[in-house]
């Protein structure tokens, strides 16, 4: 059964930086393309950025040249590095996995809170 969990939300400052991390587990991480999602209140929840199973990614507008993923296959785990925060990037943070040949397969974690406020 494959697993996403989060981690390393919390609150910052504006211009401060958090850097999320989210563990695979129970298949072969690098089937599965990896992205970070994110749901503010009242708020649809919207893709922030994403990395194919090779190192392929992409951004929300939102958060180019703030945010940066990445991956590391060895580790089962991807991450992403958020620099120069601001009060509107304040949401639940979620990992999810969608396998690159079965995109059915598509996988979730439970979310991460990150709170950006002065």
């Amino acid at each position: 059964q494959v697993q996403v969990v989060e981690s390393g939300g919390g609150l910052v400052q504006p211009g401060g930086s958090l850097r999320l991390s989210c563990a695979f587990s129970g298949s072969t991480f690098s089937l599965y393309h990896m992205g970070w999602h994110r749901q503010a209140p009242g708020k649809q929840r919207e893709l922030v950025a994403g990395i194919r199973s090779g190192t392929s990614v992409n951004y929300a507008d939102s958060v180019k040249g703030r945010f940066t993923i990445s991956r590391d296959n060895a580790k089962n785990t991807v991450y992403l590095q958020m620099n120069n925060l601001k009060p509107e990037d304040t949401a639940v943070y979620y990992c999810n996995a969608i396998h690159i040949i079965i995109p059915n397969k598509t996988y979730w974690g439970q979310g991460t809170q990150v709170t950006v406020s002065s």
